[in-house]
C-alpha cells in the first residue's frame, strides 16, 4: 500500500507501525522521524510563518477563514504523479493542517480515487485510538495494539510516580502568544495526569482566545508556553509579547521561576505518540523530585530566566 500522510501525527504513527517505506508523500509540517524529511512534500502553507509575527499570523488566518480560503496548497501534479492508494488527513482543525474538504476538492481533478482516511481526535484516548484506526486501515492491527499498550504503560508509570503528591500546581498552558490562547483538546488531560491543574484550558475542546486578565486572575504557579507550530527558539523571539503585559512580573510562575518554553509541535500540538513524551516532560517540570530519572528529550523544554536590567541576554 502506498500512503500520503498530510498530517504530522499520522506520519509519526505510520512510521511507528513500521510503514515508513510505504509513505510516499507528506505535508510541509511532517518532520518526525528524521527520515521523513526525504519524502516529497505534497502540501505547503499559504502563510510564511517564519516571516510573520504571532499577531500577523493570527490576522492572516482569520482573514482566510472569513473568506473561506484554504490555508494550505496541495501540489495536485505531484499527487497525480505519486498516485497514493491511501491519503490520511484530518477534520480536527482548519488551521493546524489541511482539512478533508480541501482534499476532496483536489481529488475531483484526479483520474483515480484513492481512499481518504480522516482523523479527528479531541482527547488523549481518541489520539491513542487513532493508532488503532491507522493500524486497521493498513493491515497493522497487531503492531498498533502493541504500540498502544506501550504508551499506556508509560502513562501508568507517570501515575505511579505521582501517587500521593501533596502539591498540585495551578498551570496555564499558552497555545498562542498574540492573542493569548488557552490550551484545549488533550493538553488539559496531560496537565492533570502530570500532577497539575490546568486553570484555563478545557479538555476535549478547541484552544480558545482568552483575555490577559484571565491569566492574571488564574495566578498560575507554572506557565507553559507551547505556541502551535513554534519551536522553542521561535517562542523565545516573541516572548516580549507576554512580558509587556500588565502584571507579568507579579505572576507566581514568574516570581518563582516556573515559566517554561516547550517544543509544542513535537510533544503537545499534534496528536501523535510523542504526546506521552509531553506527559513525562510536564510531570518532570511540575514534580522534579518524583521524576529524577526521567530522560527529557534534548531541546524539549527550557526554563525562562528573569534578566536583570543591563544584563546580557546573548
Amino acid at each position: 500500500m502506498t500512503i500520503c500522510s498530510l498530517l504530522p501525527s499520522a506520519t509519526e504513527i505510520l512510521y511507528a507501525l513500521g510503514l515508513g517505506d510505504q509513505v510516499i508523500g507528506v505535508s510541509h509540517e511532517c518532520h518526525f522521524p528524521p527520515e521523513v524529511n526525504s519524502k516529497p512534500r505534497v502540501v505547503q502553507s499559504a502563510i510564511d510563518q517564519d516571516r510573520c509575527s504571532s499577531e500577523d499570523i493570527d490576522r492572516l488566518v482569520r482573514d482566510a477563514l472569513q473568506h473561506r480560503e484554504s490555508l494550505y496548497r496541495i501540489d495536485t501534479e505531484l499527487l497525480r504523479h505519486l498516485r497514493p492508494q491511501l491519503i490520511v488527513t484530518q477534520d480536527l482543525c482548519d488551521v493546524c493542517a489541511i482539512d478533508t474538504g480541501s482534499v476532496h476538492d483536489v481529488l475531483r481533478s484526479l483520474p483515480y480515487r484513492p481512499t481518504v482516511l480522516s482523523l479527528h481526535p479531541h482527547t488523549l484516548s481518541e489520539a491513542l485510538e487513532d493508532i488503532r484506526i491507522l493500524g486497521s486501515a493498513t493491515g497493522r492491527l497487531h503492531e498498533a495494539a502493541r504500540l498502544i499498550e506501550q504508551l499506556q504503560a508509560r502513562i501508568h508509570r507517570v501515575r505511579q510516580r505521582l501517587k500521593g503528591v501533596s502539591r498540585v500546581p495551578r498551570v496555564v498552558c499558552v497555545e498562542w502568544l498574540s492573542p493569548v490562547m488557552a490550551c484545549g483538546h488533550w493538553v488539559p488531560e496531560l496537565v492533570e495526569l502530570a500532577g497539575g491543574h490546568e486553570a484555563l484550558g478545557e479538555a476535549g475542546k478547541p484552544s480558545r482566545v482568552v483575555p490577559w486578565e484571565a491569566v492574571q486572575r488564574a495566578q498560575p504557579d507554572a506557565l507553559i508556553l507551547m505556541p502551535c507550530g513554534f519551536l522553542i527558539d521561535r517562542t523565545r523571539r516573541e516572548l516580549d509579547v507576554l512580558q509587556r503585559q500588565p502584571g507579568w512580573e507579579t505572576l507566581p510562575a514568574v516570581q518563582e521561576g516556573r515559566v517554561f518554553l516547550v517544543n509544542g509541535p513535537a510533544y503537545f500540538n499534534q496528536s501523535g505518540p510523542r504526546l506521552i513524551d509531553g506527559l513525562e516532560i510536564l510531570a518532570t517540570l511540575f514534580h522534579p523530585e518524583r521524576c529524577q530519572d526521567v530522560m527529557i528529550p534534548e531541546g524539549a523544554a527550557e526554563r525562562w530566566r528573569r534578566y536583570a536590567v543591563g544584563e546580557c541576554r546573548g
